[in-house]
């Protein structure tokens, strides 16, 4: 049985620490509408962080970032498991991120993460993940 979380409005990094670990304990994710998650901070030095992330390194050698906003979202979840390891690998391939709203999730009950959620942030400075990756360059 897959758990879907809708993104929408759900901050960042705590729907990543909150994936992260229950994927991490053998929970079937996927995560949709991952355009609407935010990022908290103001929108100037939010989209210099990333796009200074984005041409870090080298083109031959990397470290490469993401562009497209699930491959942001899903790359801030591997930040949080140690991919590098066995059970952190496994961890990784049980999560899926998708832009929208998939055919096979039209239907399915979608989990909020109350936790995360834009209304309990203190200041309501943020962006969205979509405008980070049309800053960066992405189509979606």
């Amino acid at each position: 049985m897959v758990t879907v979380i809708d993104a929408t409005d759900l901050r960042l990094g705590r729907l990543a620490s909150n994936v992260a670990k229950r994927a991490l304990e053998g929970e079937e994710i996927a995560i949709i509408n991952a355009e609407n998650a935010v990022i908290s901070g103001a929108r100037a030095r939010v989209l210099s962080d990333y796009d200074t992330k984005r041409k870090r390194g080298s083109r031959e050698g990397g470290p490469f970032f993401p562009r497209r906003p699930e491959h942001i979202v899903k790359r801030t979840i591997r930040g949080m498991v140690p991919y590098k390891r066995q059970r952190g690998a496994e961890a990784l391939k049980l999560i899926r991120v998708y832009v929208g709203t998939p055919v096979q999730f039209a239907d399915a009950e979608v989990e909020i993460i109350e936790s995360a959620h834009v209304d309990g942030m203190s200041t309501p400075k943020y962006v969205t993940v979509g405008a980070v990756s049309k800053n960066l360059g992405g189509k979606f």
